[in-house]
């Protein structure tokens, strides 16, 4: 059965990394050409759109870009945003065993922790890399105090093509974890990347606003999540092959544009503040 959730409102979700971040390679570069200056200049970009219309998000930090910039965590939370977790080294879940997953989870809770002096009780997985594969994932998440987990995205190839499109419960190992799906919209292809990402910026904005009060009117939230690098359309690019080089930059445009039309358009509160409120109603 569906969960349903009477409350109008959706999430506006960024995952703090940096524009090499990208596909794995991006950690082979060598410091000296990283210009990491970029995600600290780009995501003061997008906190000044959230303080423009008045809306809060929840920012899902690397830990090893917190640790590199320690200005970022405690600029988030200053403005009144949710920090969240998302690993350490942007190495995929699956790559990591049990104890190196809990030893990322456990360094980047300590590096917020001491700069800002709260925790984060939600957690992304680096390039949606959490699955029915790795449900011992979920079981340290739970273990480890999380409250809701926003990794299975319900695309082919990059998330979890079976999975749910709305917000629900997780059974089985990570059973009591929230899990809370970034916007898909359905085709007769299957699922489209509206939510964020390259096809935030490539689809028709239409669409986008289409699948945003779809999902309102049945009473679900829209989770729409970006990187600070999509808006800086004139940024750096790793050099990939052209499937890669797509799913990764798509058309180069600026997101800020589009994320600015929503949140003049719709109600946006942290993912923390949605679990809350579903405590009470469910």
């Amino acid at each position: 059965m569906s969960e349903r959730f009477l409350l109008d409102h959706n999430a506006i979700t960024v995952d703090v990394e940096d524009w090499y971040h990208v596909c794995g390679p991006g950690a082979a570069l060598p410091a000296a050409t990283r210009e990491s200056w970029r995600v600290h200049r780009n995501l003061k970009k997008i906190l000044a759109l959230l303080d423009e219309h008045r809306r809060k998000g929840t920012f899902f930090m690397l830990g090893s870009v917190a640790e590199n910039d320690p200005a970022l965590a405690p600029m988030i939370c200053s403005a009144g945003h949710e920090i969240a977790s998302h690993g350490y080294s942007h190495r995929l879940v699956s790559d990591l065993t049990p104890q190196q997953f809990r030893d990322e989870l456990r360094l980047t809770e300590r590096i917020l922790m001491k700069q800002t002096g709260q925790r984060p009780y939600g957690y992304r997985a680096p390039q949606w890399s959490l699955s029915e594969q790795t449900g011992w994932a979920f079981a340290i998440l739970r273990e480890q105090g999380y409250r809701y987990d926003s990794s299975l995205n319900p695309l082919p190839f990059v998330g979890t093509s079976r999975g749910r499109r709305t917000p629900y419960r997780l059974e089985g190992e990570g059973a009591g974890l929230w899990e809370i799906p970034p916007m898909v919209t359905r085709s007769w292809i299957g699922n489209l990347p509206t939510g964020g990402g390259w096809g935030f910026r490539f689809f028709p904005f239409r669409m986008i606003r289409a699948t945003v009060e779809e999902l309102n009117r049945s009473d679900h939230p829209a989770v729409l999540y970006l990187h600070p690098r999509e808006v800086d359309p004139d940024g750096p690019r790793l050099e990939l092959n052209y499937l890669k080089r797509f799913v990764s930059y798509g058309a180069r445009t600026d997101a800020a544009p589009r994320l600015s039309e929503l949140l003049r358009r719709y109600r946006f509160i942290t993912l923390k503040e949605m679990v809350d409120e579903w405590q009470h109603v469910s």
